[in-house]
């Protein structure tokens, strides 16, 4: 099999979604496949090589209906005006989107099927939102009723009360817990920002605004350098009565795209790359839907499992923050030493625009095991309707 290699890793800013607001959402005049076209115009260039060399793409999209129709993944690059000849692709695995396109690419190229491709993926939650505010998306009535009781859709339909349930079934955590962490999340990532690391990785984007201005957006738009812990545990409940999920432990509603460019080790010979990480194996893995944030738990297990590793071989975890209890029931569950993970902040403060989070797990991980020599990395997430997804990486 051949080697698999990031050569780049690119991503927009995460605006701050208002679907009911839409003018207060720094990207509301643009659209997702558009964000999504700035980050496929970005990678080639900024590894050097032309749009040519890449045979194929993947993109991600959790809600791929009205403006967001993928056109089989080939309106994006068209948009980024690709060669007809580069095929495409789009894959729906919801938060687990871009890990899966990256684990799909990663096949492909492993196999000698391809020799370069883009993984990615996007989501403008304010011009396609999630849940009851999207009338193109219609959850099946059967599912609720009690022939399909087990599976407790009445809860697995909504994220915040599958939070709410994964904590209850923990046992071990206390609402202070999920707010201390997510104080953290705002308080890794504002250090981050004022550090100019996400200059790393951001690309800028020239946004009109509701008043006929154009601003640039450099920066993730939901981060709080001046929160405090007081503030955060303060917000009510969110999903029920009495609940400890709230708006201030969850991640925010975001638009924003991201993509990582993954070529052989022959093509990165060829055309004189200098890659960042390698991927190495990934995982999926199912989960009762009404636990959905347990599923990185089984698939890091299944990824590490599949490459001979260990957690304690693992040096740094990305872990989606969809909700404060993910990283903290996986930290628990598996072992991890809490400050091997999300170490620049995580979803609950940079935002987590669902199908393009996985992406950027990966590609931030990668940025972080060459700033820090770390040897092998995880970059895992939930994933909507009761599953998990992982990919390992290690430095180059």
């Amino acid at each position: 099999m051949e080697e698999v290699y990031i050569v780049e890793y690119a991503r927009t800013p995460f605006s701050r979604s208002r679907p009911k607001k839409p003018e207060r959402d720094v990207f509301h005049k643009i659209r997702g496949d558009e964000l999504m076209a700035l980050v496929l115009e970005k990678l080639p260039e900024r590894a050097g090589i032309e749009k040519k060399e890449v045979g194929r793409i993947l993109l991600g999209c959790a809600f791929p209906v009205s403006e967001n129709w993928p056109y089989g993944g080939k309106m994006a690059s068209l948009l980024a005006k690709y060669p007809p000849e580069t095929s495409a692709s789009h894959v729906d695995m919801q938060c687990g989107s871009s890990l899966a396109t990256t684990a799909y690419a990663y096949l492909e190229i492993a196999s000698g099927n391809e020799d370069m491709m883009i993984s990615g993926g996007y989501e403008h939650m304010t011009r396609v939102p999630m849940g009851a505010d999207n009338p193109h998306v219609d959850r099946h009535p059967k599912l609720l009723t009690e022939e399909y009781k087990d599976y407790r859709m009445d809860i697995g339909f909504v994220m915040g009360l599958t939070a709410e349930t994964l904590f209850e079934m923990a046992g071990y955590l206390t609402k202070e817990d999920l707010d201390r962490w997510s104080l953290r999340s705002h308080q890794l990532a504002a250090k981050a920002l004022k550090d100019g690391y996400f200059k790393g990785e951001i690309i800028p984007v020239e946004a009109p605004q509701a008043d006929g201005s154009v601003i640039t957006v450099d920066s993730d738009q939901s981060i709080r350098p001046d929160t405090s812990l007081e503030q955060i545990a303060s917000l009510p409940p969110a999903f029920k009565p009495g609940g400890v999920i709230t708006a201030g432990n969850s991640s925010p509603l975001n638009a924003g795209a991201s993509g990582l460019l993954l070529a052989s080790k022959k093509k990165v010979q060829e055309l004189g790359l200098e890659p960042i990480a390698k991927i190495i194996g990934y995982g999926t893995a199912g989960v009762p839907p009404y636990i959905m944030g347990a599923g990185p738990v089984p698939a890091s297990r299944k990824a590490l499992e599949k490459t001979g590793l260990k957690v304690s071989d693992i040096d740094y975890w990305e872990i989606n923050e969809a909700f404060a209890i993910v990283p903290l029931y996986a930290i628990h569950e598996l072992g991890i030493e809490p400050e091997r993970v999300n170490i620049h902040g995580g979803a609950v403060a940079i935002g987590h625009p669902l199908a393009a989070s996985g992406a950027r797990l990966i590609g931030t991980l990668a940025r972080i095991l060459q700033e820090n020599n770390g040897d092998y990395g995880v970059a895992t997430a939930c994933v909507g309707g009761g599953q998990g997804a992982a990919v390992v990486i290690e430095r180059v």
